[in-house]
């Protein structure tokens, strides 16, 4: 399998939960407003025998070119966007979900940005992030998918294709999900945002963001221990240092 990370950049955040670009060369973290956090926006795509997967969809940005960042990434890696087949959604907070559709601002419509791709999105998450109009969540930015005709509604858990592993885990959001991607012995893991950052695997850290930050602590070192044992490969959405941690090596890019 081979992991491509599709980052949309270095962002500041705070208790408003805007995303405010950071130039982790050039700006002064001492700057950042108090209690703010530096997090990474990166998306991932793992090409594998049968599928080209995205997981999540980062602030769905468009570059100086109008281009979709996501679409831009695959493209520099050399993979059509219309190439992805599958779409695995952890969540959808606003910077994970953003980039699930496009926007066509001439003609005022959201147009689903994987057309060939199905679409893997837990029901109840769907419905809660409907009625959540707030900071964390944008109705508009995922509302589509209630109607799109590639889509897979999850509840609970299950397998996808018989080698992709899926759990409601909860704790960062009521029904945040998780990931595991297995073929030819390898096993790679996505947290999403309740495992978003190396650091935390290894610190008993709880946070205030969380919608139940000791479960998220619990799990993470759950997680890590198992992790270690069996050899994943952890992929962190938020980290900028390290999104990938490889127990084993493993071909990143293409």
């Amino acid at each position: 399998m081979n992991i491509i990370p599709l980052s949309e950049g270095a962002f500041s955040i705070d208790k408003t939960k805007k995303f405010i670009p950071f130039d982790v060369g050039i700006d002064n973290l001492q700057q950042r407003s108090t209690g703010s956090l530096l997090v990474e926006i990166q998306p991932f795509c793992i090409v594998t025998k049968n599928d080209i997967l995205v997981i999540d969809t980062g602030l769905g940005f468009k570059d100086k070119n109008g281009m979709l960042m996501l679409h831009q990434n695959l493209i520099n890696n050399g993979i059509d966007p219309m190439e992805v087949t599958k779409v695995l959604m952890s969540h959808l907070h606003k910077d994970h979900s953003g980039g699930i559709g496009i926007k066509d601002e001439i003609l005022n419509q959201r147009f689903i940005s994987f057309p060939n791709a199905v679409y893997y999105v837990n029901k109840d998450e769907l419905e809660f992030g409907m009625d959540m109009n707030n900071a964390s969540y944008h109705p508009e930015d995922f509302e589509i998918l209630a109607k799109a005709d590639k889509v897979v509604f999850t509840q609970g858990n299950g397998t996808i294709d018989g080698y992709i592993k899926y759990e409601v885990s909860g704790a960062h959001s009521p029904f945040h999900q998780v990931f595991w991607i297995e073929e030819d012995g390898q096993i790679i893991f996505f947290g999403g945002d309740v495992a978003p950052q190396l650091q935390q695997m290894k610190s008993r850290f709880i946070a205030k963001y969380d919608f139940d930050g000791k479960k998220c602590m619990e799990l993470r070192q759950q997680w890590w221990q198992i992790g270690q044992e069996e050899k994943w490969v952890f992929l962190f959405y938020h980290d900028v240092k390290t999104p990938i941690f490889e127990s084993l090596p493993l071909k990143t890019g293409l």
